[in-house]
């Protein structure tokens, strides 16, 4: 059952939101847009014919650490939720957040937003596909994209484990939070810990199965990067152990050591890139099989990628928190409605990259073009959507 949210539980809700971790949360929201708009243009797409080397760095920039961050965030505030409301309640409320969003956007949202991409490299025989005929065949032929929605699942997948870790293991799920409270004092522990549980969970998944293998059954929209699985995991399950004792007075404290050192992890996490910058020259000019490099040229960037993941994750957590009374316009403005941008940007991006590719304009101009165009409507868009009462308690 829904039920009103009245005012007086609305200006709870927003006393009890933590400007920093929202602030976070938007940031990387903005992030998907930039690399979703820059991917196009960069030398490794297979996209636009306008290209620019610095968009190979930003998307290899974020696309080494953003959605690993974005799942220790999601993860924050798990527990809280989970010992409030009670699993049921918790389990419905992230099926109606979650994966009914999912399910529009498989069905609905993705078709249309690939519908560009199939007019211009439509398959033979299928020219006279309209829209109609394109979505029965996405669903019934296939390829059927979940494009940005896969967080949704996965996300959801995850809520679901956290709350049957709480009945199974609530003294485990305690112990995990005291002992990551434990570190509050103590950031270089927690740094290092961080930095060797990342490499754990990462390193191994990555030599066995390569970076390029997604697992999706059946071919259903249900798509993960393999070797992502346990790192996406990981980070979400720490999120859940911090959130368990205290997030103001715990590691995340606003007055906490490691929001005061964010410049030294923004330094490691630099000099971590850098590795990364320094494999990839040796991989496209050192190497002889480029499709099959050695296997200590694998184990180094996964190590570098490893590293480089968890220093940034710290890095946005720790300046989030530590500019948290400074006053950020454009993330304050985006807050209430980065979820839903989230979920539309996707086909603004696609039909605006396919509106701007004849022309002969540079890469960095095409990039604005899209990437300004997409903020605004699927800002505008969400805007108008959250008008609907119903639509307003999902996004």
């Amino acid at each position: 059952m829904l039920h009103k949210i009245g005012r007086s539980n609305r200006a709870k809700a927003t006393e009890g939101r933590i400007v920093a971790l929202d602030r976070a949360r938007t940031f990387i929201t903005l992030l998907v847009l930039i690399h979703h708009s820059a991917v196009n243009y960069t030398h490794f797409g297979s996209g636009d014919k306008m290209r620019w080397l610095g968009f190979d760095f930003v998307v290899l920039f974020n696309d080494s650490f953003f959605m690993a961050c974005m799942f220790l965030i999601s993860g924050l505030f798990v527990h809280d939720s989970l010992t409030r409301s009670g699993a049921a309640d918790f389990l419905r409320d992230r099926a109606w957040r979650l994966g009914i969003p999912f399910l529009v956007s498989i069905f609905v949202l993705m078709p249309i937003a690939y519908y560009p991409t199939f007019l211009r490299y439509h398959l033979p025989g299928t020219t006279d596909f309209n829209f109609l005929h394109f979505w029965w065949r996405t669903l019934t032929v296939g390829p059927w994209p979940s494009g940005p929605a896969w967080f949704l699942w996965v996300l959801l997948a995850f809520d679901i484990l956290a709350a049957v870790l709480l009945a199974l293991a609530p003294r485990m799920l305690k112990l995990s939070g005291l002992l990551i409270f434990s570190l509050r004092d103590r950031p270089w522990t927690a740094f290092a810990a961080f930095l060797a549980g990342s490499v754990v969970i990462y390193v191994p998944m990555r030599l066995m199965s390569g970076d390029m293998s997604w697992l999706e059954p059946d071919g259903f929209p249900l798509p993960i990067q393999t070797s992502r699985i346990l790192l996406y995991a990981g980070y979400f399950l720490t999120g859940v152990g911090i959130g368990v004792v205290s997030l103001r007075a715990g590691i995340l404290s606003e007055e906490g050591e490691l929001a005061r050192r964010w410049p030294l992890w923004l330094a490691f996490a630099s000099l971590f890139y850098g590795a990364i910058l320094l494999l990839v020259y040796a991989h496209h000019n050192w190497i002889a099989d480029f499709d099959s490099p050695p296997l200590s040229w694998q184990a180094g960037y996964g190590l570098a990628f490893a590293l480089f993941s968890a220093a940034m994750t710290f890095t946005v957590l720790g300046a989030s928190l530590a500019f948290a009374s400074s006053r950020m316009k454009l993330l304050d403005a985006m807050r209430p409605s980065a979820y839903g941008i989230f979920l539309t940007h996707y086909i603004f991006i696609i039909w605006l990259q396919y509106a701007v590719y004849e022309y002969a304009w540079p890469a960095l101009v095409k990039f604005a073009v899209v990437f300004i165009g997409t903020l605004v409507l699927s800002w505008a868009a969400t805007a108008l959507l959250r008008k609907a009462p119903i639509v307003s308690r999902m996004i």
